[in-house]
């Protein structure tokens, strides 16, 4: 082992299967059925966060980024890998579909007629609303895109796992796109003398709806189907019950459309550990007019949240549920995991918390405010009373004390942070799925922890809301693997090269012939 984060695994190697969205797909192993790939692993792109025509609240995105991503990629592409060639492992958020705002208006290409709320808050997730999304994106962060062309065209592979804000890559038209706008940068810069081989070239990318998996290698997937806040109830069919042409909206994108691009000066990000004196804070510095204005936009997404509870129990909901039951048992069989395992996967997901009246009230923070307007009506009316029998510090001492309990386990209870949860499920996964590494994103917040039998590793993020407030990581897991084992490497990218970061003292390599 090297000193700082190195491990070996015996790695097998075997067919994968089709990556078309009609199965969906896992990557098992390497793509030919004999090459060993070395893994490039990073997540959280959210290329298009800073789309936000129109909206209130203007994120930014610091151009070092898109700079300091391209010198990584063209790092990597000049560096030889162990085994046949690089594969690129992003694992969820590169496109930030959900966090852009682009009016709704006519335009070419966009047949499905928008919402009231599309109206509103700008394009959904419609098929061809995600592609008109993805066209702004490659024009915006052309390097990026020219980029990863490029690292394609030279023989290497790019796998892209689906996170919480580009599940729209579900549509076919949405991927074909995507590698159609890779293509064309590819010819661009390709040489009459090395003419590009084209459908080798399409090939060489991979969509993964759920995860990308090495057997004795790597675990990989974006982590947020273990946040309620954030996961759909059918991974693998993410669409809407009350209209199939649009995906499944979750708790998370509907505070984000409804509430924090329309709210100057909110963030996305930092609500972990905020409760109602924050918010009200937070509304008195807007004003009056933008105190109500908050207030209606929040009552807007309160109501849309319970519109998706009433959804989440309907007959379409559950007739979505089996086609998703039927495209898992096709998904053990291209690529020979097994019902049972993939059922054992499944189970360790949770809910959306948008499944239950309770979730939503806890998540809006309406149960406390709830107690709080209890509490004030209990004491009100013992003040009356007290006013002819007494007694009145005795029985407000009592309330108070009654509020503040209750208040304490209401708060106990609204875990915002999925952090330890993804670093609990890693252990399981391990076990389920043996690698050296189980490797997730989402969180934004980079870590290697041990995990069982595995390491477990947040790759973090390369986004940002604010440099002041959550700068980009820029890190990224380098894993190289050959006939002999797997080495890795977990990186941040500082002053135009790689720099190791430390990892804990790492487990035993999953051997040959285990799981």
């Amino acid at each position: 082992m090297r000193a700082f984060s190195s491990t070996r695994s015996s790695t097998r190697s075997s067919t994968r299967s089709s990556s078309r969205q009609s199965t969906g797909s896992a990557s098992v192993r390497s793509s030919n059925g004999s090459e060993l790939e070395s893994l490039l692993v990073f997540s959280d792109v959210h290329l298009g966060s800073d789309i936000l025509d129109g909206a209130a609240n203007k994120a930014r995105r610091s151009q070092a980024i898109d700079r300091d991503l391209v010198e990584l990629l063209a790092h990597y592409r000049t560096q030889p890998p162990r085994g046949a060639r690089w594969r690129i492992v992003i694992a969820g958020d590169f496109i930030d579909f959900i966090g852009m705002t682009i009016p709704s208006v006519p335009s070419p290409g966009l047949e499905t007629p928008p919402t009231e709320e599309e109206l509103e808050h700008g394009l959904g997730n419609a098929a061809d609303h995600a592609r008109l999304k993805l066209k702004r994106v490659a024009e915006r962060h052309a390097d990026v895109f020219g980029a990863l062309a490029s690292f394609v065209a030279d023989g290497h592979a790019l796998s892209l796992v689906h996170g919480n804000h580009d599940i729209e890559f579900y549509w076919d038209g949405v991927q074909d796109d995507f590698r159609q706008i890779l293509l064309r940068l590819a010819l661009e810069t390709s040489g009459e003398e090395l003419p590009l081989d084209r459908a080798a070239f399409l090939a060489r990318i991979e969509f993964n709806p759920w995860f990308f998996y090495r057997d004795g290698v790597a675990y990989i997937e974006h982590g947020h189907q273990y946040d309620p806040f954030c996961a759909t109830d059918t991974v693998m069919t993410p669409l809407s019950p009350l209209d199939p042409r649009r995906v499944a909206r979750g708790f998370s994108d509907t505070l984000l459309r409804f509430v924090v691009r329309r709210t100057n000066g909110m963030k996305e990000h930092g609500h972990e550990s905020v409760g109602i004196v924050h918010y009200v804070t937070f509304g008195l510095r807007l004003g009056l007019t933008g105190m109500f204005r908050l207030a209606q936009c929040f009552a807007s997404a309160v109501v849309e949240l319970f519109r998706l509870r009433r959804v989440y129990v309907s007959d379409a909901a559950r007739a979505l549920r089996h086609e998703h039951e039927q495209r898992v048992a096709k998904l053990a069989e291209a690529t020979r995991i097994g019902k049972d395992r993939l059922r054992a996967l499944l189970s360790l997901q949770v809910p959306p918390i948008t499944s239950s009246i309770r979730g939503i009230l806890a998540s809006v923070l309406l149960d406390r405010l709830a107690l709080a307007l209890l509490a004030t009506l209990s004491l009100t009316v013992l003040g009356i009373v007290s006013a002819f029998r007494g007694h009145f510090v005795w029985g407000a001492a009592g309330v108070l004390l009654a509020w503040s309990l209750l208040h304490r386990y209401l708060a106990s209870q609204r875990v915002i942070d999925p952090a330890d949860v993804l670093v609990e499920r890693a252990t399981q996964l391990a076990r389920l799925f043996p690698a050296a590494f189980v490797v997730m994103g989402h969180t934004h917040v980079p870590v290697a922890v041990p995990a069982g039998q595995a390491t477990y590793v947040n790759v973090g993020s390369w986004a940002e809301d604010d440099e002041s407030s959550l700068p980009a990581a820029r890190t990224h897991l380098v894993i190289r693997v050959g006939e002999d084992g797997a080495e890795a490497q977990f990186c941040s990218w500082d002053s135009g090269a790689p720099k190791p970061m430390a990892l804990p003292a790492l487990v035993p390599s999953v051997e040959e012939g285990e799981g």
